[in-house]
């Protein structure tokens, strides 16, 4: 067995007894081992206080410096280890595991800059995967997905058959949207290990969003051999279903990703519309009101909410959930459309004739920035609305309606709000949602190794960390008009 050159560095003073120095010598080494055992089992105090009689005996020693650092950050003291990385980085300026840390204890305590800072020092002293992979969380953390990619894309020019960095890349361009580079390297990480069940899930969500839910299917598969317990991986599964109208069974694999995380908003959100389209509202409202816990600022789960509490027959609440979808969605038409829609019903026509042109104007904003089509629903319900309002030559979409029953929703404004014929049921576009594999885990650290595999002093790594961001999203799904 060979032990760590600080042992014997600092035992070669000529006054001590040859059998004084032995005994230091075996000493040191018993607590050296001993607090490495106690780490390993998980009592991590205990090893810090062996570690710190370590370095009382070998007070030059950087080396012991750091595994008291490493096990004060493991007990969450990350102040404390920083300073006492300070101290070992004044013994050995030059070790970029001390300058790597340093990054990692920063970011656990929000100071992105100095983190950075750190991390660049690294690389600088030494280049490794794990320090671009931090480098790059920090960026995902501050949202700035542009400067995590460049980060990942100097990895990858690095490491170019590192799975897990090309794994991590192929996912940042699939929210980018940026689909031929997502598939080029997620077809990468699989040449080089085609068991990777990251990229064979990512892959399969890309396919998903195209509208190939069988091919979809087939990879996950594979997927389930490898983690039958992903919620993910259920959840693509559940809205693979629900793209074929197979209703009982997306809701079942829906169920059981929601068993396996009953906190992701994402699952919630399927389930709510999984069951609108069932027309099952009550299991919608319950669904939609846990997901609003999670993701309290996303308009378009209040405009479902509204969908449903409207279906219930409870148009008050509906009324103040589409008002919330307005303020928070300041993009999506359809939120103006559907709040138009009940208004209208409800004999409010100025409040409905409001919607209606604060719709417009998103529509016009999104025609002027992009291709973008809209649902021919949509667009069918907008041209009955508008004619019904008599907004006549400012209609938005002037094809002619083809639907010949269109004409008797048509109201004139000298009848009575109890007369108006309704114009049915709120349109809800819902868009269903699908998980890339660990992109709500980003790897962090050495890629979700197991602590028990490394050397004593690997740089640290932090816990996984929830991600806000969004995964990918599926095939738009639209909802039947009752």
């Amino acid at each position: 067995m060979l032990f760590p050159s600080f042992l014997f560095s600092n035992f070669s003073d000529p006054s001590l007894p040859r059998t004084w120095f032995y005994f230091i010598f075996f000493f040191c080494i018993f607590c050296f081992l001993a607090a490495l055992i106690f780490r390993l089992e998980g009592n991590i105090q205990e090893s810090l206080e062996l570690f710190q009689t370590c370095a009382v005996l070998s007070p030059q020693s950087a080396d012991n410096l750091k595994q008291v650092a490493r096990s004060l950050f493991l007990l969450g003291k990350h102040k404390a280890a920083i300073e006492v990385y300070n101290e070992a980085a004044k013994l050995n300026q030059k070790d970029w595991e001390i300058s790597h840390n340093l990054g990692v204890c920063y970011i656990y305590l929000k100071q992105f800059n100095k983190a950075q800072d750190q991390l660049h020092n690294a690389l600088n002293l030494n280049r490794h995967d794990l320090t671009y992979i931090m480098l790059g969380k920090i960026h995902l953390l501050e949202g700035d997905l542009d400067k995590a990619v460049e980060i990942y894309k100097k990895a990858v020019e690095f490491s170019p058959e590192n799975t897990e960095l090309l794994t991590t890349l192929g996912l940042l361009y699939l929210q980018l949207g940026i689909y031929q580079k997502a598939f080029e390297h997620l077809g990468n990480a699989l040449t080089y290990d085609p068991t990777n069940y990251k990229a064979i899930l990512a892959a399969g969500s890309m396919m998903q969003t195209h509208g190939d839910f069988d091919v979809a299917l087939t990879k996950y598969r594979v997927v389930a051999c490898a983690v039958p317990e992903s919620p993910p991986l259920w959840n693509n599964i559940g809205m693979c279903f629900f793209g074929k109208k197979k209703y009982v069974a997306a809701i079942s694999c829906l169920k059981r990703a929601n068993y396996l995380a009953p906190f992701d908003w994402k699952i919630l959100y399927n389930l709510g519309l999984v069951h609108l389209t069932m027309q099952q509202y009550a299991s919608a409202f319950h669904f939609l009101s846990a997901a609003i816990n999670f993701q309290p600022k996303m308009g378009e789960l209040y405009m479902l909410l509204a969908v449903a509490l409207t279906n219930l027959e409870d148009t008050e609440n509906a009324k103040r959930a589409y008002a919330e979808a307005v303020h928070l969605d300041k993009c999506n038409p359809l939120v103006n459309l559907n709040y138009a829609v009940l208004l209208y019903n409800q004999g409010e026509k100025r409040s409905a004739l409001a919607q209606y042109q604060e719709m417009e104007k998103k529509v016009n904003l999104l025609k002027d920035s992009s291709s973008l089509e809209f649902d021919s629903e949509m667009v069918e319900m907008a041209q009955k609305l508008g004619a019904a309002l008599q907004v006549g030559e400012a209609l938005v979409w002037t094809k002619p309606v083809k639907d010949p029953k269109s004409k008797h929703h048509t109201t004139s404004t000298s009848k009575p709000a109890s007369f108006q014929q309704p114009l049915g049921s709120n349109q809800a576009l819902g868009q269903a949602m699908s998980s890339a594999a660990a992109y709500r885990t980003l790897p962090s650290g050495a890629g979700g190794t197991s602590q028990f595999t490394k050397p004593p002093s690997l740089p640290l790594e932090p816990e996984p960390a929830v991600g806000s961001s969004p995964s990918e999203t599926s095939k738009q799904i639209r909802e039947k008009e009752e």
